[in-house]
């Protein structure tokens, strides 16, 4: 099966961005390549992009996507918290625009073998990076019960999480839990079979769990904050940073650490003066979260939760 994955919120990154000859950017989580290829056109015939993901199928589809676009377009496989030494490794002192898409592509969820979804039936996997353990086979038949149950509630955001807990627990002393749909199945059994949501959109009661297991399987909230903690510093001056998330934990990250770099001090209150050296790295270019059109998500509902901030380096 072919890549698939929809660039989201296209045209707010690219006016953000504003992509111009000349110019340097890095996407670091590259996927198909739609974002990157529309960078390369806003910014031609000269600027460049510096292209990375950690799952090999994204890179070997990007690199398929932007063949064209010959030297202008440099691709790595390597994780997004990996930025900055790949940076060094290209000779590249800084960048004028980078992009961050922490959302999970219809690849991950539309080809069976790669275990991330229900909808069709695969060994439990949902590793981004095939070459990294655990994979959520091991996390599911081999954590406590405890252990299952706070990377569900703290994960997952899932109130259920000791029931689910208990009755994957269940499930997995009749024998090794090996599927997806076995999984899903022992979960809405958990939550006796109910859906949650609107009308005009509902979700499977396993959802928050299987989102439990992909944030923990990759460390996901860890990369992100280990990201978060000096990203500014690949910006060169004026140059702005794009993050789109998709649940509320990521989202909160973001929002806390574009705050601390809009801040000309980082001391705690109480202090009589200011001791810790720290001054503002970034303005704040959205002051809430962007947020994907009608029209986007009617022709891609996998965009609906998502949330896009961005900051200028200063």
């Amino acid at each position: 099966m072919s890549y698939a994955h929809e660039p989201v919120m296209l045209d707010e990154v690219l006016e953000i961005l504003a992509p111009a000859p000349a110019r340097r950017y890095l996407d670091a989580t590259v996927g198909g390549g739609g974002h990157a290829r529309a960078i390369l056109r806003r910014s031609s015939p000269d600027g460049e992009l510096l292209g990375l993901d950690w799952d090999d199928a994204a890179i070997d589809a990007a690199g398929r996507a932007l063949a064209g676009y010959g030297g202008r377009v440099t691709l790595r496989r390597a994780g997004f918290t990996e930025a900055r030494a790949v940076l060094e490794e290209s000779g590249w002192t800084g960048v004028d625009g980078m992009l961050l898409d922490l959302g999970l592509s219809s690849h991950h969820l539309d080809v069976p073998d790669r275990g991330f979804g229900f909808a069709r039936d695969a060994r439990l996997d949902m590793r981004m990076d095939r070459r990294r353990s655990p994979d959520a086979h091991e996390l599911v038949n081999t954590l406590s019960v405890g252990e299952l149950e706070k990377l569900i509630r703290d994960f997952g955001e899932e109130p259920g999480a000791r029931r689910i807990a208990r009755a994957i627990d269940a499930e997995r002393r009749r024998g090794t839990i090996e599927t997806t749909r076995q999984l899903a199945e022992t979960v809405a059994r958990a939550a006796g079979g109910r859906q949650r949501g609107t009308r005009a959109h509902v979700t499977h009661p396993a959802t928050r769990t299987f989102q439990a297991l992909r944030i923990a399987v990759n460390r996901e909230l860890e990369n992100l904050e280990t990201f978060l903690d000096s990203a500014y510093e690949m910006l060169r001056a004026g140059g702005r940073l794009v993050i789109i998330s998709f649940h509320s934990l990521e989202d909160r990250l973001v929002k806390r650490a574009f705050h601390k770099w809009g801040l000309d001090c980082v001391c705690p209150p109480r202090l009589p003066g200011c001791v810790c050296g720290w001054n503002r790295k970034a303005t704040t270019v959205t002051r809430k979260p962007r947020v994907p059109g009608e029209a986007e998500v009617r022709a891609n509902p996998r965009a609906r939760s998502a949330r896009l901030r961005a900051v200028e380096r200063v």
